[in-house]
């Protein structure tokens, strides 16, 4: 097992140069000078534009720049933003905590009801249930996120008033941020009410973000349950007499959970994407609202290094994926 996990550790090697590259580079093809968007409107003396390029190291050749960028990178060190003056993984950490909270209970909201729906949808398969279920992801699939966001807002927040437009919490709830997660805080800081307020601004930007993953999930599900429901050994417990129950839940679903696993680890880079659109929606203060504002500004060091990290983020959750599969089928490790 350890063989195997250093062996799948090593292929990311060279994803880890490719990523580097990507995120050097994408800013550098945007147009705008990060001097100019720096001083604003105000402007800045040919003298003086010199100068600050020159300390930026934005004057040296940018295969100079990118070895550079990347012994940085391998020292822990990205940079420091040009906005903020601070350094850039600790407000990447900083908002991290409010990007994990919403992207995990998405997740959990997607999973959750995904399996279920594809494993019925399989079940039941050609009959109403089945079309009705795999209607519905595909109506969730194809929604794009900006135009289902603002729609629920429309509805639950302008004509019902039923939830918040923006935010995490409501403003009259005050305490120290102990974990960056707002719903442990809330309930270590003991206020009344405080969890439910922060419960409720969670509720639309995660059903908007779920929607997609969840659609992808029920049918990948029932794709992989249909599959493994024509195999002899499942032929073969229904012949002996096994209740349908214990067919599906043992003999079925863990050999269909290894694709549907793989979907859900690619469903990390989806909701990373998604995120980006959904916290600029509610104006949800985590790291995708925060890079655009860096996209915006010309914010090399923290466009590049956000990407990185991001991306770093998701390579580990597929090595995580990659050790799932060995301890699922154990086939996989040994082949």
């Amino acid at each position: 097992m350890l063989r195997y996990f250093l062996y799948r550790l090593a292929l990311l090697i060279p994803t880890f140069i490719g990523v580097t590259i990507v995120a050097f580079f994408f800013i550098r093809i945007l147009p705008g000078d990060p001097v100019q968007v720096l001083a604003g409107e105000r402007g800045v003396s040919p003298e003086r534009h010199a100068e600050v390029l020159a300390r930026l190291g934005f004057d040296r050749p940018l295969w100079e720049q990118y070895f550079s960028y990347l012994w940085n990178v391998l020292r822990g060190d990205f940079g420091i933003s040009f906005a903020s003056k601070r350094p850039v993984a600790q407000e990447f950490f900083s908002r991290f905590p409010a990007t994990v909270e919403l992207a995990l209970c998405a997740m959990i909201i997607a999973t959750a009801l995904g399996i279920p729906a594809g494993i019925l949808a399989a079940v039941k398969r050609g009959t109403w249930i089945d079309q009705a279920t795999m209607g519905t992801a595909l109506v969730g699939y194809s929604m794009p996120i900006f135009w289902w966001g603002m729609l629920l807002i429309i509805l639950f927040s302008g004509i019902l008033h039923w939830t918040p437009v923006s935010g995490r919490i409501a403003l009259n709830y005050f305490f120290p941020s102990v974990t960056g997660f707002m719903l442990i805080d809330s309930l270590l800081s003991g206020q009344k009410g405080a969890f439910l307020s922060a419960l409720h601004y969670l509720v639309l930007p995660t059903v908007v973000l779920a929607t997609i993953p969840l659609a992808v999930i029920a049918r990948q599900t029932r794709s992989a349950m249909l599959e493994v429901l024509g195999e002899d050994y499942v032929r073969t417990a229904r012949a002996k007499g096994l209740q349908p129950r214990r067919i599906i839940g043992i003999h079925a679903l863990r050999n269909a959970m290894i694709p549907v696993i793989t979907t859900i680890g690619l469903q990390v880079g989806l909701l990373m994407a998604g995120a980006i659109l959904t916290e600029t929606i509610f104006s949800w203060p985590g790291i995708g609202k925060w890079m655009i504002e860096a996209v915006n500004k010309r914010d090399y060091f923290v466009v590049q290094s956000g990407l990185l990290l991001i991306a770093l983020i998701i390579m580990a959750v597929n090595l995580i994926v990659d050790v799932l599969y060995a301890v699922i089928n154990p086939r996989i490790r040994h082949q």
